[in-house]
């Protein structure tokens, strides 16, 4: 495969040159080591610098992801928990029970009282 390239010296953008360069399997091409190591050292930092964001994003997400859904849940207990919705701790279920009984024998007094308000004439 043949390939120009055209090349300016950088001395006048008028003054440049075509060269031809032949491409194929057994093209061979020269790099000096230290810019070799500098290329393989800029795509480590690189690569790493990527995973490391990618890595960082992913983990936010999540954490949003994460405060969203207990938002969601606080706002379900919020609205459900006072309606009765949601249950009630075991200490509200003695509460209530002692409060029926106390109906319960606060109305049988109330009937008692009223049976003898009547026995004994008095009106108020």
């Amino acid at each position: 495969m043949r390939c120009a390239w055209l090349v300016s010296f950088g001395v006048s953008p008028y003054y440049q040159e075509e060269i031809m360069v032949d491409f194929n399997d057994s093209t061979k091409i020269t790099i000096p080591i230290r810019n070799l190591i500098a290329l393989i050292f800029a795509v480590a930092v690189s690569v790493t610098g990527y995973v490391n964001l990618v890595s960082r994003i992913t983990a936010l997400e999540h954490a949003q992801f994460v405060k969203d859904v207990e938002i969601q849940m606080n706002s379900e207990f919020r609205i459900k928990w006072p309606r009765g919705e949601l249950g009630a701790l075991p200490d509200d279920a003695e509460q209530n029970l002692r409060l029926t009984y106390v109906e319960g024998n606060l109305s049988e007094l109330n009937k008692l009282v009223r049976k003898l308000q009547v026995k004994e004439g008095i009106t108020e």
